[in-house]
């Protein structure tokens, strides 16, 4: 995902997509930790859009 594209989203957009990145990563994280996640890459993009989100939430509330 892109910073543009995560600017132009609302307040509460950008909220339930950071819960739902958040429930993402949490799920690789087990999956990894079973041995059963197929591409361990996946995890530093999701953690990579994550902070993007919390970036742009944090320079919106302010």
């Amino acid at each position: 995902m892109k910073v543009t594209e995560i600017r132009d989203l609302s307040l509460d957009e950008l909220q339930a997509r950071e819960r739902e990145l958040d429930d993402q990563l949490f799920r690789m994280r087990i999956q990894k930790s079973m041995g059963q996640l197929e591409s361990p890459v996946k995890i530093r993009g999701l953690r990579r859009d994550l902070a993007r989100v919390k970036t742009v939430l944090t320079q919106k509330t302010k």
